[in-house]
């Protein structure tokens, strides 16, 4: 492991290499002639090309001009800029006077500049003429705040350099500005400036409101290029462009490093500058290095074909680098080293790098990386810190998230004229005494005569308001910003988490996440996303659908999609479903042709369109209207339900063919769906039937059969999850493999297949199968939708961090394999597949969709078909245990209810774990139990054929008995919760067979490393409470703990329940009922809904008792139940992560947990599928 940052050492202080200006004249009196500047060709002008002795001798006119009208140290010159040789003379000759330059950008507002000319308070005007031709003249509110409020000293009012090196600067009062100052341009004027003068105020783009002008200082500018120069083989013969924005002190950077080492500087035009042209424009003038933001080097790449091998370095700053960005430019310039340079405005030019070898180089480096490229470590004499957020005193160790701070003697002086703003940001370094440093340097002085301008060594650190992390390496890897954490609706949010996850998903290409005010002024999630176009196509293509025409409307320089991408925004939201808490899923979703830019080449924010445009109406056309009149009175007002629901729908463009969930509708909107077709309609459809039935004729047809009360002619026909069983077992081999339990399980060598892994209980599988030493078992874990087994790897370590069950120890024994289980082979390579068929012992098939309310045809691949391909896995090379994790949801029939009762009223019965489950062949209620049923079929036919292993039948998995971490997606959880937020409990007398999460997995792993012999191959093994709790007895324990949840009828409850939903639009920072997502369970005969047949366990009994003998040394199979003490602690983590807010009313103190609240924050709910 590297070593980290010493925030103690000298970091040469005093280390002062001059001034920029001073540097360049070097450079031109070493080499006059030779080229200093290019101007690219345009489709109307020429190339241009100067010499560094024209751009020194016209900057030293420009420098004399402004020393004899009084300019001087700390005054402030103001350039009205345009991206040209102009710019550069404006910038040198500025620095040469001894006065500190800042930029006015013409495609800035008016109001942002006045309000620049405002803060920095000019001396002097320079305006370059090419700006004024191409922007026109500066705005009457600009300009006549500069003749009111300013005191000039000097303007310049029409600069141009002419191709022959000649300086113009316009006539004032009929006289050349720089008449007196051209015999002087050998040289530039005689000023002293030291360390700590002032050269640059450049603005930062005013993320926290106005925007805050930046002092630079001389120290800066040029510390750091030597060491960059050895570093990247950076020379004279290098060429580089000016590409950032000509306010954005990146320019600084474009401008000032070639001038350092005598190289060239190419200038390209605004033509250029866009997508595909500007790839093109790198082939033709062959620049060798570039400065570019992230935003910037997507124009660079974006369409582009042209290739350009020439570039061998290009510096990113600015903004989130990322891996994909890269590949596309490492494919079109091979040769170039990608530099992730971590700097912002405060930190001038002191920053961090993380490099990444050419194409040529180091073809497959991105493979080792995360979706986003590393800060990287600290340039020569800069460290970035990061340091805990909860003890500033203790630097954070590798893996802990904290924040970044940069220390460094080349920080920035501070804000102008914000002293308050200073003392927050830029703070002496409390690690070490700077008298050590003020010593040391008074040792060195040699009384130069720039000490004039010197405080002093200050030992100082900025405070970036980033977050981060060291990795193994040293280097710092961000992970957000301290501000990005949003709050709504009581929840803390991480901005960039959700963007994040959301530019993992193949159709999106850029992306931005935002809070914005709705139209009933809620601060509302909005995620404004572009997309790939070509992965697009291939989506539908897979799905078998058409593009929908959509033009799309022009909204100041983007275009806003308002049809095109509504089943998009369904299948990124349930992307985004199954990563984050429910709570940080953006409600609002927007698909924007390319994202706005402001001119420092990021994305612009304030200009991004505000949510109303995602309820814009489409117009109906006559066709329409036709179409509209031929439909049923059901079914118009069927589609005018939907409209009040989809943002921007218009009921009259709706045809009959087309679903719900593809015009945008999703889960939480099919829940209000149904409630305001109960209220409206008189009907009581069921969810479920909804996802049956999705398309505007289907529902209508359900609604009008509620309405006329016809009989369900399918009631007694084979349900279609029935008929899908008896082709599936069809389709299975004659014959398994049959494996010896008892030999895998006594070898000293064990290795574990796991799907499912990064689920709730899957964290704790893991734990449980690796905690297992003595026996040197290893485990392979299934992963979805990670780019690489490193990241795969890396997700299952944040998931047991989270849940509090990491283990650094296990590293060496837990690997990955990237996959999908709704693919064949579980999504799995070949090589991989291959792999895994000659090295596992035991699979263990936990992974499976979740979701309540979607039908069997929409899970049943990847919960059904997966476990055909896990049992394949086990039917290839050489015979494997299996073992299937499924759910007491395959009893949710009323022929287990009543065989339950008959046989616990004899007072020794319960359902067998040998019951052939016939009697749920018909009346199983939801997909997600009609998918595990069959699965259990399919199983146990193969165990019939050979296949040996366990079926592990677990009910309500609630948390971690001994930590408290629980899932917030949970049922029993979201009651707790429900219950807290309608201030009443339920009275519901039935039994909840609820047990916590470390126990089923100790069942799960024990089922499947001690299988029972016997002729079946497959036995069930039920994971049921010992003792049960009613669901009253549960649900008192919130007024045990203090919290006032008095008990009413389940009636009065689900009418409190129904108008807390149905109540309108939530007021301010009011949070949205945990109950919403099963909002249509809760009040559908919820006492019916969740009686719990009593269960048979003694096959859990067996192989508990097995596992105590031959692993774990402790007997458990007395089982566990969930006792008052185990959900106070439950209640205390959701209080910790906020999910819950703490009791007001007496009651007894909540337990003390063991937990880090912090990083369970971070993996808080999302855990374990989609609601």
């Amino acid at each position: 492991m590297s070593q980290l940052p010493d925030p103690t050492v000298d970091l040469d202080w005093s280390g002062f290499v001059g001034p920029i200006h001073e540097r360049f004249r070097a450079s031109a009196e070493k080499s006059p002639d030779s080229t200093c500047v290019v101007e690219t060709k345009t489709s109307t002008t020429p190339e241009r090309i100067f010499t560094y002795r024209q751009i020194y001798e016209a900057s030293n006119v420009l420098a004399h001009y402004l020393h004899d009208a009084g300019v001087t140290n700390g005054d402030v010159v103001m350039i009205w800029a345009h991206r040209s040789v102009d710019l550069v003379v404006c910038m040198m000759g500025t620095l040469a006077s001894g006065a500190t330059m800042t930029v006015l950008d013409p495609a800035y507002p008016p109001a942002r500049q006045q309000v620049y000319l405002e803060v920095s308070q000019p001396r002097a005007l320079i305006r370059i003429g090419r700006a004024t031709d191409e922007n026109g003249p500066l705005a009457p509110l600009v300009q006549g705040y500069i003749d009111e409020s300013l005191q000039l000293k000097a303007e310049v009012p029409d600069l141009r350099i002419g191709d022959d090196g000649h300086l113009a600067g316009g006539e004032v009062n009929g006289k050349d500005v720089f008449a007196s100052a051209r015999g002087k341009a050998s040289s530039p004027p005689n000023v002293i400036v030291g360390p700590d003068s002032n050269p640059t105020l450049s603005f930062t783009s005013g993320s926290e409101g106005r925007p805050k002008g930046v002092l630079g200082r001389h120290f800066s500018l040029t510390k750091y290029y030597s060491w960059m120069a050895e570093r990247f083989n950076l020379t004279s013969e290098s060429k580089f462009t000016l590409l950032s924005g000509i306010a954005h002190d990146p320019v600084q950077r474009d401008v000032f490093t070639p001038l350092f080492l005598g190289a060239q500087l190419l200038v390209p035009s605004r033509e250029d500058i866009q997508h595909e042209k500007l790839a093109e424009w790198m082939g033709e003038h062959k620049p060798t290095v570039s400065h570019l933001t992230p935003a910037m080097g997507q124009i660079l790449v974006g369409g582009a074909t042209a290739e350009f091998p020439s570039l061998q370095n290009v510096f990113f700053v600015g903004d989130v680098l990322t891996t994909r960005d890269c590949r596309v430019l490492r494919r079109l310039a091979v040769n170039a080293n990608i530099i992730n340079m971590y700097g912002t405005t405060e930190t001038q030019r002191a920053v961090s790098y993380y490099e990444i070898p050419s194409a040529t180089r180091d073809a497959d480096y991105l493979d080792k990386l995360k979706d986003t490229v590393p800060a990287g470590k600290g340039m020569q004499n800069v460290q970035l810190l990061v340091v805990s957020r909860e003890d500033r005193t203790r630097m954070c160790k590798v893996g802990e998230v904290g924040e970044i701070y940069c220390r460094a003697a080349g920080l920035a002086e501070g804000y102008l004229g914000d002293e308050e703003k200073n003392k927050e940001k830029f703070i002496d370094n409390w690690f070490v005494d700077n008298k050590t440093w003020v010593e040391l340097d008074a040792k060195n002085n040699k009384n130069e005569p720039w000490r004039k301008y010197y405080k002093g060594p200050r030992d100082r650190l900025y405070r970036t308001g980033d977050l981060g992390r060291y990795l193994e390496t040293g280097d710092v890897e961000c992970t957000g910003r301290a501000d990005d954490q949003v709050k709504i609706r009581g929840f803390r949010i991480e901005l960039n988490d959700i963007d994040s996850n959301l530019s993992q998903h193949p159709l999106i290409r850029d992306c931005k996440t935002l809070v914005r005010r709705d139209r009933n002024e809620e601060p509302t999630l909005v995620s404004y996303v572009v997309p790939e176009q070509k992965e697009w196509q291939k989506w539908l293509s897979t799905y078998k659908l058409d593009d929908i025409e959509d033009e799309g409307v022009e909204m100041g320089t983007v275009k806003v999609y308002l049809k095109k991408y509504r089943r998009m925004q369904t299948e990124v939201r349930d992307h985004l479903k199954s990563r984050l808490p429910v709570y940080a899923v953006p409600t609002i979703y927007i698909v924007l042709n390319k994202m706005p830019l402001n001119p420092n080449g990021k994305v612009d924010k304030p200009n991004l369109p505000f949510p109303d445009v995602a309820e814009r109406t489409e117009e109906a056309s006559e066709e329409d209207i036709k179409y509209w009149e031929s439909l049923t009175d059901i079914e118009r007002a069927v589609a005018e339900q939907w409209a009040e629901l989809v943002r921007g729908l218009n009921p009259k463009t709706i045809r009959r063919d087309q679903s719900f969930f593809d015009l945008g509708g999703h889960s939480l909107l099919a829940q209000q769906l149904l409630l305001t077709t109960r209220k409206q309609l008189g009907v009581d459809v069921s969810i479920n039937t909804l996802y049956e039935f999705p398309t505007l004729a289907g529902f209508a047809a359900q609604v009008d059969k509620g309405q006329s009360g016809a009989s369900d002619d399918t009631k007694d026909a084979v349900p279609a999850y029935a008929k899908s069983l008896d082709e599936l077992i069809t389709t299975l081999p004659e014959k398994y493999l049959s494996a010896n339990a008892d030999s895998i399980t006594s070898s000293s060598s064990l290795t574990v297949f796991l799907t499912g892994a990064t689920g709730f209980l899957g964290s704790y599988l893991i734990r449980e199968i690796l905690e297992r030493t003595q026996s040197g078992i290893r485990l392979i874990a299934h992963v979805r939708g990670a780019k690489d087994a490193a990241a795969a790897l890396e997700r299952i370590k944040r998931s047991l961090q989270g849940n509090g069950v990491w283990n650094d120890e296990w590293t060496s024994r837990l690997s990955c394999a990237v996959g999908d289980l709704s693919q064949p082979q579980l999504g799995i390579d070949n090589q991989t597949w291959q792999t895994l068929s000659q090295e596992v012992d035991v699979v263990i098939h936990n992974g499976a969709s979740v979701h309540w309310v979607k039908r069997y045809d929409d899970m049943v691949a990847p919960n059904v078909l997966s476990t055909i391909e896990a049992m394949k896995l086990c039917n290839t090379g050489k015979p494997k245990l299996f073992s299937f994790v499924s759910s007491t949801a395959v009893l949710d029939t009323d022929h287990y209810i009543q065989l339950s009762e008959e046989q616990t009223r004899t007072g020794q019965g319960a359902i067998l774990e040998a019951d052939d489950m016939q009697g749920s062949r018909f009346g199983l209620g939801t997909g997600y139990g009609q998918t595990k049923w069959v699965s259990e079929q399919l199983i146990r036919e193969a165990g019939r054929r050979g296949l040996q292993g366990t079926i592990i039948r677990p009910g309500y998995i609630l948390g971690d008995s001994e930590t408290g971490v629980c899932n917030v997606d949970d049922f029993l959880i979201r009651m707790l919760k429900g219950c807290i937020q309608l201030s009443s409990r339920p009275r519901i007398v039935n039994t909840v067979n609820a047990v916590p999460v470390n126990h089923v997995a100790r069942v799960v792993v024990a089922g499947a490393l001690n299988p029972i012999a016997n002729d079946h191959g497959v036995n069930v093994v039920h994971v049921t409470a010992h003792p049960r709790l009613r669901m009253n007895e549960y649900l008192s324990i919130l007024e045990y703990f203090g919290y006032q949840t008095p008990e009413t009828s389940y009636d009065a409850w689900k009418a409190d329940l129904e108008n807390f939903v149905s109540a309108g639009p939530l007021e301010k920072d009011a949070e949205q009922h945990a109950l919403m997502p099963l909002f249509h369970f809760c009040v559908n005969d919820l006492p019916a809904n969740t009686r719990a047949p009593e269960l048979d366990d003694r096959n859990a009994v067996a192989v508990l008792k097995r596992d105590a003998d031959r692993f774990t040394g402790v007997d458990e199979s007395s089982g566990y139940g969930v006792s008052r003490e185990d959900v106070g602690r439950y209640l205390r983590y959701l209080a910790e992560i906020k999910y819950v807010g703490w009791p007001s009313e007496r009651g007894r103190p909540l337990p003390d947990i063991k937990v880090d609240a912090a990083r369970a924050r971070e993996a808080a709910g999302g855990r374990g599928g989609t609601l």
